[in-house]
């Protein structure tokens, strides 16, 4: 069983790492332990207010900037302006659960935020990473499809678990095809994932929050880890000598709790076929491509 800790995390001095929704839950603990180890941390964050106080518990070189996954001009933006080498980036940020609502762009708000914000950000940063991208998922993803008759839930009635959970399962079936991608551009950038089981942080968060909503919180604040410890998969997956396209997540009570491990997700994520048509939609809605050239090969069946 793993015994990995925040201590494990070697040193990173000299390394830059951009982490989105770095102000608050496991993204604030991820930001935390990098910089104490020596990373230049880029916070990159929808309210700078927030980024600002929460950087300023943290020792280290940190600075914030801003960012809305949620929209695709934002992206844009962020991307253009941070110019510099990135050794590592989290796509951390995320939200769950909420009504029905849309991005700038008018995406459904939980795929348009948790997946395809992260999939243009990505694209867009991935000439300048130089080590790996690490994409935090959720168990979330065991009870998502991927309805490409309808992404956005424009024709069938909203339901927001279904929802959430086909975000989650799209950020893992876009972490098998980075990878792979990635692996036929002949690039030594690694793809990996993490979840972090079930931590007590404020994804779930509402403007209008019925009392369905509030009693599943509740329940989860109960059984909950702390940041602290839900930030340790996303820690093993961006620093520990593993393959790419691997996936952590907590060692105990069925991936809810416990040191970090390489852990399975569901075959539908494992699902090469249904991850390479969802990167080519994504890339039709953001307008963003992959930034690379293909080594000329054969294709696996």
């Amino acid at each position: 069983m793993s015994s990995f800790t925040a201590l494990d995390v070697p040193p990173q001095n000299g390394r830059t790492v951009v982490i989105t929704g770095a102000n608050s839950g496991i993204g604030k603990a991820t930001a935390q332990v990098f910089a104490a180890r020596g990373a230049r941390v880029v916070m990159a964050v929808r309210n700078l207010a927030k980024g600002q106080a929460a950087a300023a518990t943290m020792t280290g070189a940190v600075e914030v900037r801003e960012l809305d996954l949620a929209d695709l001009s934002s992206v844009r933006a962020f991307a253009h302006h941070l110019t510099e080498p990135i050794d590592l980036l989290i796509n951390n940020a995320g939200l769950s659960l909420p009504p029905l609502s849309r991005t700038a762009d008018g995406f459904e708000m939980q795929f348009g935020t948790n997946h395809l914000g992260h999939f243009a950000l990505t694209n867009r940063l991935l000439p300048q990473i130089r080590d790996r991208v690490v994409t935090v998922a959720s168990l979330g993803h065991l009870i998502g499809s991927i309805d490409f008759t309808d992404l956005n839930w424009e024709r069938k009635p909203y339901r927001p678990n279904p929802a959430y959970g086909q975000s989650k399962l799209a950020n893992l079936l876009f972490t098998i095809e980075l990878q792979r991608r990635l692996e036929r551009a002949g690039s030594p950038v690694l793809s990996t994932a993490a979840h972090p089981g079930i931590s007590a942080t404020n994804l779930m968060r509402s403007e209008k929050q019925s009392l369905r909503f509030r009693a599943g919180k509740a329940v989860l604040g109960r059984i909950a880890q702390r940041e602290a410890d839900g930030a340790l998969p996303t820690l093993y997956a961006a620093t520990a000598d593993i393959p790419g396209d691997s996936y952590a997540g907590p060692s105990r009570l069925c991936g809810m709790r416990g040191a970090p491990e390489l852990t399975g997700r569901a075959a539908k994520a494992r699902d090469t076929t249904v991850a390479r048509k969802l990167w080519e939609v994504s890339e039709e809605l953001t307008g963003v491509t992959f930034p690379f050239e293909t080594v000329s090969r054969k294709e696996k069946p």
